[in-house]
């Protein structure tokens, strides 16, 4: 709940603001490295994807982290519910014949002027920004299952609902890690916690049975050796590029297995091609730097003045890190292929736009700390 103590306004925390601006440019960089081959093999143009993601990602996202870091949180607060509503409208457009695009069967995205947005990542924020809201409504008891947790639950469920329907998997995963911390976050009784775990891993088993796809990706994961030039051939060409990056690296730009080798060296592998270019010491720098951001911002919300902004904050740099994390430990092999990107570093303008407003709202609350 928003409380109405003072608040003695200070400057945004420019730590965060520092690493956050070094790993935009170091995503630039990795992925004008990464997709050259790509961008001159169908585009006749090698630096088309970079191009892509600065003029339709990284400027408009910082434009509006601009924006978002000169509102307080009594803003988002205010106005959570109709930025959530916009979002499940975004979500019901995907299936609307004529403005919804499909990508390799999934239909995530939204024709717009020529150009594709997806709607799940607008979805992620808007779901920790109402959901921050209904966990600190002051008349709500988490402790009360039917009157405070269940209603809760309800809000944000036909947004989960609409991104399974797509299917994203990934982006689903994602969003219940989520909720999840929220709720510890908000103090929900540990046995809540137990029984809503053990529903999600048996609704989880459930979708991987439910289409083979997922089941040979489970198989893959835990064998990737059975079938290397099939099902298992992303992830060995993964490994492929990871080993022969040594200690030291390939050097930037000096990558084999993004001429063809790796699949999708411009989104979900390009963690493979970091670590063949750079090796495991700037590899673990780059981990390293993940983390500093992640820590600023958790800083961040453990300072706040009010639980609504401690929630709001906690969720986005979860949301951040998991994600991150969920794209580099499929490439390493410790995780399931998702398909989800490395924030600010994989090519995707929806992607670039949503993360860099999230933490524009983060660099805002900051200054209330």
């Amino acid at each position: 709940m928003l409380n109405n103590r003072s608040q003695n306004r200070t400057h945004a925390d420019r730590t965060l603001m520092i690493y956050l601006g070094v790993l935009v440019v170091f995503g630039l960089v990795a992925l004008t490295s990464a997709s050259t081959p790509m961008g001159y093999d169908k585009f006749h143009d090698a630096y088309f994807f970079v191009k892509q993601q600065l003029l339709f990602g990284i400027l408009p996202g910082l434009v509006l982290l601009l924006v978002a870091a000169r509102f307080s949180s009594k803003f988002w607060y205010k106005y959570c519910g109709i930025f959530y509503g916009f979002s499940l409208l975004m979500l019901v457009l995907v299936f609307v014949g004529g403005i919804g695009v499909t990508i390799n069967g999934s239909h995530g995205w939204i024709g717009i002027f020529g150009h594709t947005f997806q709607s799940s990542e607008l979805a992620k924020l808007a779901v920790i920004m109402v959901f921050a809201k209904v966990l600190t409504d002051p008349g709500r008891d988490l402790s009360d299952w039917k009157n405070g947790l269940l209603p809760a639950l309800m809000i944000i469920a036909p947004a989960l609902f609409l991104i399974l329907l797509q299917p994203d998997i990934g982006t689903l995963s994602i969003l219940v890690v989520i909720v999840f911390t929220m709720l510890y976050l908000a103090r929900l009784p540990k046995t809540f916690l137990v029984i809503l775990g053990m529903a999600g891993v048996i609704a989880f088993a459930g979708l991987m049975l439910a289409a083979p796809y997922r089941v040979a990706r489970l198989t893959t994961f835990l064998h990737p050796e059975l079938d290397p030039q099939g099902v298992g051939y992303h992830i060995n060409q993964s490994f492929l590029a990871i080993g022969s990056g040594g200690l030291w690296g390939q050097g930037l730009g000096h990558s084999r297995q993004k001429y063809q080798y790796l699949p999708e060296v411009n989104a979900d592998s390009i963690f493979a091609v970091i670590a063949e270019e750079t090796g495991f010491v700037f590899t673990s720098l780059f981990v390293i730097l993940i983390l500093l951001i992640s820590w600023r911002g958790l800083r961040v919300a453990k300072n706040t003045p009010d639980d609504f902004s401690r929630l709001l904050v906690a969720g986005i740099i979860t949301w951040f890190l998991w994600q991150s994390f969920l794209n580099i430990g499929a490439m390493a092999g410790l995780l399931p292929l998702t398909g989800v990107p490395l924030p600010l570093v994989s090519q995707g303008g929806s992607s670039a736009i949503t993360m860099l407003l999230a933490f524009g709202i983060v660099i805002g609350i900051s200054k209330e700390s």
